[in-house]
């Protein structure tokens, strides 16, 4: 099992920044991708980013691509998402998701394991 805790969502002005933790614990030594999924009001979950554990490699949604950064610290178990510019759109229930391979790493599915969310507001 591995639970995932997320935190950092809240209100913010169109263009400014928030930072999102995904804290990992229990069995993460079985963790290939940790991901990054939002679900706003009305619309289905989308795929945000994803990161590697092990290289760091990463994967961004169109939407988000150049406003986004995934990263990890592998020593604190925990990945971050930095997110700026964000707009309205962007405002949704953001979740971290763990998998243990990585094969199709943008469908939620995928994902065996899931935070409880946090709210991202980001008002006009």
């Amino acid at each position: 099992q591995v639970q995932l805790v997320e935190s950092g969502g809240g209100l913010v002005q169109a263009g400014g920044s928030l930072r999102l933790s995904c804290a990992a614990s229990g069995r993460t030594s079985s963790t290939a991708v940790v991901g990054w999924f939002r679900q706003a009001p009305g619309k289905e979950r989308e795929f945000v980013a994803a990161i590697r554990w092990s290289g760091g490699s990463t994967d961004y949604a169109d939407s988000v691509k150049g406003r986004f950064t995934i990263s990890r610290d592998n020593a604190k178990n925990t990945v971050y998402l930095q997110m700026n510019s964000l707009t309205p759109e962007d405002t949704a229930v953001y979740y971290c998701a763990a998998a243990n391979s990585y094969y199709n790493i943008r469908y939620s599915g995928q994902y065996s394991y899931r935070g409880q969310g946090t709210q991202v507001t980001v008002s006009s």
